[in-house]
């Protein structure tokens, strides 16, 4: 039971015990005898329970203090308490601390979190069945030691986790794993690996459906509108079903054709594997060939296009996607700007970074349908984009361009002003004037 420290209930037995050291000392007619004899008492005892406190405190199994009197009473209750708060502490952060393994454990994915020099504080179970982790023997190892993988070490030094990155299982080199790096409480981070192999097949299989059918497509595709271009049309003004037949058949045909050419496109795109710093693009020279081109498309339209371009600037990439992903844009909005509209091609710097920007005064696109522009084959108006030849495959093509470039597609537009499709490249996409020359030479 705790009492709280009273100081006047201790100056009494204090005063007491002073007049009873004074009594006695007139008594027996030696008053410095017997201060003495109390002070050696007064001195015993403290030092007795200085001893007793240092026993329970390092030795003593036992959490209730022992029975004391006097003063010592309350520091023992004291320290007593605060032990037993202490201990609910303890408990308390034991039973989070399993929760929270319990939890990790139960995750689907490896999870390894590391200190701020990059070594193992913790594994759960599945690191260490899939990333090969011995545990507790790999305690306090550098993760860059243990997964050796040169893509992963690159990207784990690197330190920059914006992105995950694919590489082979270090326990089963069939399997492939994906890796996250994100920070961690203090310092620390948090490192989650996950099995994407059969993501990668489906993938795979996918991409190459898609890259074998297009290609298989063309060939029948060709003929048959070489057998149309050839059928004289002069000669069938006489019977207008079978002119209309020939004429929608030739359209729907080439129409085909360009589809398959996206595809053919969208697949080189998702399996490139050219590096974008090899090479320098020269953007003021490539706009100038897709202004000429737009300019030809424009010729029923009659739209007022503009070009905005930074003479000097130019970038590392891959030249035929980025120009695949800014044609792509102006002629969407030649395409769907209604006649006689205004378009703007910006290229320039703004900041560190290449910025490219297509505007346009046509009639937007409403929000709900700005998350979902990118995916393929999506359309805003079904029978405008029929209309107008779109595949709908334009701007899956320039999220992949961007993401293969480490750069997103950016819209804003409002309905009945117009729109703006736009994209940055970071500032080390931009060549330093050294390494233009070395590249002219």
């Amino acid at each position: 039971m705790y009492y709280p420290f009273s100081w006047s209930k201790n100056i009494v037995q204090l005063t007491i015990f002073v007049l009873l050291v004074i009594v006695l000392g007139g008594m027996f007619d030696d008053l410095v005898l017997a201060v003495a004899l109390a002070t050696i008492a007064i001195l015993g005892f403290n030092f007795y329970q200085l001893y007793k406190l240092n026993q329970w405190v390092w030795h003593s199994k036992k959490l209730s203090p022992p029975k004391v009197y006097g003063a010592w009473e309350y520091i023992y209750e004291g320290i007593y308490q605060l032990q037993r708060r202490q201990r609910g502490k303890r408990k308390e952060l034991s039973e989070l601390v399993k929760r929270f393994r319990k939890g990790a454990e139960a995750l689907p994915d490896a999870v390894i979190i590391l200190d701020n020099d990059a070594t193992i504080i913790w594994c759960n179970r599945l690191a260490r069945l899939e990333l090969g982790i011995k545990w507790p023997d790999d305690l306090g190892m550098r993760i860059d030691n243990l997964l050796r993988h040169p893509e992963f070490v690159e990207y784990f030094q690197t330190a920059d986790y914006t992105y995950p990155i694919e590489v082979p299982s270090p326990a089963n080199p069939r399997k492939t794993n994906e890796y996250r790096i994100m920070p961690y409480g203090d310092d620390n981070l948090l490192l989650i690996s996950r099995d994407v192999t059969r993501v990668s097949q489906l993938e795979d299989m996918r991409r190459d459906f898609v890259a074998n059918v297009s290609h298989e497509m063309r060939t029948p595709l060709t003929v048959i509108n070489g057998y149309l271009e050839m059928l004289p049309m002069t000669s069938l003004d006489d019977d207008p079903l079978a002119h209309k037949a020939i004429y929608e058949m030739s359209t729907q045909t080439k129409r085909m054709q360009n589809l398959i050419e996206d595809l053919l496109v969208l697949s080189r795109i998702e399996s490139s594997s050219e590096r974008i710093y090899e090479h320098i693009v020269n953007m003021p020279s490539m706009f100038a060939q897709i202004a000429m081109e737009a300019r030809q498309l424009n010729t029923d339209k009659q739209h007022q296009i503009e070009f905005h371009i930074d003479p000097e600037l130019h970038v590392y990439g891959v030249e035929g996607e980025l120009r695949s992903a800014c044609s792509n844009l102006i002629f969407n909005a030649v395409h769907y700007t209604p006649d006689g509209g205004k378009i703007d091609v910006y290229w320039s710097k703004n900041g560190h970074d290449a910025v490219f920007k297509v505007v346009d005064n046509g009639d937007g696109i409403d929000d709900k349908h700005l998350l979902r522009l990118t995916e393929r084959f999506y359309r805003v108006d079904k029978a405008r984009s029929r209309k107008t030849g779109g595949s709908g495959l334009g701007l899956s093509i320039v999220k992949h361009v961007l993401n293969h470039h480490n750069s997103l597609l950016e819209i804003r537009s409002i309905v009945g002003q117009g729109s703006e499709f736009s994209f940055r490249l970071g500032y080390e996409l931009i060549p330093t004037e050294t390494s233009k020359t070395d590249y002219a030479k």
